[in-house]
């Protein structure tokens, strides 16, 4: 197997965090374990083939433990691993970052952010 090669060390970590969801899905995980559909509520323009995918590849790279208890009807929990817990920081710095852009952008974040409830936990964090 040919060894892959980066340019830049921020490509290694845009491969397996990059796109428009799985940092989302990250975020969201960083509050406790999720079934399919509470992500699924919590991120309303993700399709549920684009959702499914986005956790097979997290769960692919370590990221993200998919839990499924044998049960009827099936249940099935996604969490954030321990070397999936390592990416807090940076969703942390992310989440600040996107926030000061928004308030750059638009004045006031609450006309933009959804009413969720990582915009109230960060939201009350930043506030002070």
């Amino acid at each position: 197997m040919t060894k892959k090669k980066y340019n830049i060390s921020v490509e290694a970590t845009l491969e397996v965090i990059g796109g428009k969801w799985k940092t989302v899905i990250l975020c969201h995980l960083t509050h406790g374990k999720k079934r399919t559909s509470d992500l699924r509520r919590l991120m309303p323009a993700i399709t549920q083939k684009m959702l499914t995918q986005q956790l097979r590849e997290l769960e692919e790279d370590g990221i993200v433990n998919r839990i499924s208890y044998n049960q009827v009807p099936p249940k099935v929990e996604y969490e954030l691993t321990e070397y999936g817990w390592s990416l807090k920081p940076i969703l942390d710095s992310l989440c600040s970052w996107g926030e000061q852009h928004i308030v750059k952008e638009y004045g006031d974040k609450f006309t933009v952010l959804e009413d969720n409830i990582l915009n109230k936990v960060d939201m009350n964090r930043y506030d002070e």
